[in-house]
């Protein structure tokens, strides 16, 4: 068994990405802190991220990666870098571009866990590229000697949402996700008319994503106007709390629905042939999964058997 290098004092954890991603990396980031309880942990992400990991309690600091494109924002993110003084780099990124932020503080590089050449306790197994997200970074994580990585906790996120004038019952309707992945999207008519037969059966559809959602959203809103539209009105950890009330959430392969599953809302997540569930299917106690090769030809009365269905946990 690897054992965790002493003397770890300062440490810098790299997540970049997506919501997604930064939800998936949620249990690691717990098993950090709790392996190095005293160390001082530094965690390098992205704009969309920093008040929500400077909130969660497990990192000291958090910084804000600005993706540098010429060489003076490059040499400001070196000194920054190097000023931390770090002993060791979780790279949970793993891409390219992580690699180069620690292959640029030579002479002073610091240990690493990564994939990056010359990594000093490198994820060298040979099947990571065929296996889901959380087994990966589990399985990175153990080869630098932290052993344990439980499923994330976000109680602690509590966003308020007594002024959205939610029902006592109401179902969550994702229909949104990355414009240039549209083979990913459910069409926003099968999410409207899914909406209608929730109405039916008295359960309120509750609509959330970003504005630039508001092209799915919008024709949802319009198809059902007893639905509930919070597109670009929640932030996410209002977004939190909702899920954790919502009877059911059924949505896309997309961020908001990986934030739904760790909350503990039952979750239906509809999946193309773009998406591999196996590699990053969303996890939590009460998930459910639904694939076509072409989400166009996906019915509203196959979701509604699915989501009738016995529950298959993933």
């Amino acid at each position: 068994m690897v054992s965790l290098p002493q003397g770890l004092n300062r440490v810098l954890v790299i997540k970049l990405g997506a919501l997604g991603d930064f939800v998936q990396a949620m249990g690691p980031f717990q098993a950090i802190r709790a392996a190095l309880p005293d160390a001082q942990i530094t965690l390098l992400t992205t704009q969309p991220f920093v008040e929500l990991a400077m909130h969660s309690g497990w990192f000291d600091q958090v910084w804000t990666d600005r993706r540098p494109r010429s060489i003076s924002g490059y040499w400001a993110l070196r000194r920054q870098l190097l000023s931390g003084r770090f002993d060791m780099i979780f790279d949970l990124q793993t891409s390219d571009r992580s690699g180069n932020y620690w292959r640029m503080l030579w002479p002073r590089r610091p240990l690493i866990s990564g994939i990056v050449a010359g990594a000093t306790h490198p994820h060298n197994n040979p099947n990571r590229n065929i296996m889901h997200t959380l087994e990966r970074q589990r399985d990175q994580l153990a080869m630098a000697g932290i052993s344990t990585v439980p499923g994330p906790k976000v109680d602690w996120m509590q966003g308020d949402i007594d002024g959205l004038g939610l029902p006592d019952r109401f179902g969550v309707i994702v229909p949104g996700g990355s414009a240039h992945r549209p083979d990913k999207r459910w069409p926003a008519e099968c999410f409207a008319a899914l909406a209608q037969a929730w109405v039916q059966s008295g359960l309120t559809p509750v609509i959330i994503g970003t504005k630039a959602d508001a092209d799915w959203t919008d024709v949802v809103a319009a198809a059902c106007p007893q639905a509930i539209d919070l597109t670009g009105k929640t932030e996410l950890f209002q977004l939190a709390s909702l899920c954790r009330r919502a009877d059911i959430a059924v949505g896309n392969d997309t961020g908001p629905m990986h934030l739904a599953a760790v909350a503990g809302c039952p979750c239906l997540v509809l999946y193309s042939k773009a998406s591999n569930p196996a590699l990053c299917a969303q996890k939590g106690p009460s998930v459910r999964l639904l694939q076509v090769d072409d989400l166009n030809d996906l019915s509203v009365e196959s979701v509604l058997d699915r989501l009738s269905a016995p529950l298959a946990t993933v």
